[in-house]
């Protein structure tokens, strides 16, 4: 296979529905392209947080429903693409302990049928995304790509899986693929399942007791558009520089859970307290307690650099929860999974 650089024709996104999903289809259509966009295929023909989209957005993206789980679905989806950024994963850790076939389903099952795919149609490149949650508890800080993998939950484990399936094709078969491993990423559109938002909710919605699980683990949380611009980064840089490469994202900063409550506390004009909740808190030995990035290798390979600090990012998603209308979309009562 030839190495090449992407061009400007349609790019496909798989989990362009999601969080991550819709900050990335923005960034790339600001960035001049067609976007192909899976949405999981489902009877209330959703396309999720697409659909908060600006029309001028979604004016260049062509949604369909589909799923990675089937390779029919797949094939349709990236057949005459330039590029594919493969977002589609199970990723609630709790709920990886109570269904893990479904994420070996998704996020490994998945992750082939898209290799298998790409490299059928030769497509010229693969963003696989991966997660930090697959290095584990820190034992080395920064944590850099070459930090072991050490998998402490399900959904790391299925993580890891399609990472070494992705590595697998490019030495194999010369597969045109780039991971990338974002850290902890946060902002507007994410689900409840994940800490800032949880907090940030119930805030939102009059709380001042706020129910969360340990608040020791510390994590290098990178705001949305700058993970978005990092997807973008290794999607368009010169193959040389990229690909069968692994890179991570993020800030090279830290904060605690329970340090974060008390910043999210400042920021929003309130007092808070925590109140723990035991089905909150991960197995012991599941829990990973310290995440903090380097991204060195990135930024020399595309000049990639986080744009937003935390205290910015935190702003922008306070205002987004502030709004009833996005506030609505969520039961910030519930413990979500």
């Amino acid at each position: 296979m030839t190495e090449s650089r992407p061009g400007p024709g349609p790019v496909a996104v798989t989990g362009a529905e999601g969080f991550i999903g819709s900050h990335l289809v923005e960034a790339l259509v600001a960035a001049g392209h067609r976007v192909r966009a899976m949405a999981q295929y489902n009877s209330f023909s959703s396309y999720g947080w697409l659909e908060t989209l600006p029309q001028d957005v979604m004016d260049s993206v062509e949604v369909v429903l589909g799923d990675v789980r089937d390779p029919g679905s797949v094939d349709r989806l990236l057949a005459g693409t330039e590029a594919v950024y493969h977002l589609a994963a199970l990723i609630a850790i709790p709920y990886s302990y109570q269904a893990p076939h479904s994420y070996v389903d998704t996020n490994v099952t998945g992750t082939l049928n898209v290799l298998e795919t790409v490299r059928r149609l030769d497509i010229p490149r693969l963003v696989h995304t991966s997660t930090s949650e697959t290095y584990g508890t820190a034992q080395t800080v920064p944590i850099t790509e070459d930090h072991p993998i050490n998998t402490q939950s399900p959904y790391a484990a299925s993580k890891a899986g399609g990472d070494r399936l992705a590595d697998s094709y490019h030495a194999s078969f010369g597969t045109q693929v780039v991971t990338l491993r974002p850290f902890n990423t946060f902002g507007p559109r994410q689900s409840m399942r994940a800490v800032i938002p949880t907090v940030i909710g119930q805030v939102a919605a009059g709380e001042r007791t706020i129910t969360l699980g340990d608040l020791r683990p510390t994590r290098d949380f990178t705001f949305a558009k700058d993970t978005a611009q990092a997807l973008l980064a290794v999607g368009t840089a010169p193959a040389e520089a990229v690909v069968g490469r692994t890179f991570n994202a993020g800030t090279g900063g830290e904060i605690s859970v329970g340090d974060l409550v008390t910043l999210i506390g400042k920021l929003m004009a309130v007092d808070l307290e925590v109140r723990e909740d035991a089905q909150r808190i991960r197995p012991a030995g599941s829990e990973v307690m310290r995440l903090v990035c380097d991204a060195s290798r990135l930024r020399a390979a595309t000049g990639w650099a986080p744009a937003h600090s935390l205290e910015e990012g935190l702003e922008a998603t306070i205002a987004f929860f502030r709004d009833p209308a996005n506030l609505a979309r969520y039961k910030t009562n519930v413990y979500n999974i």
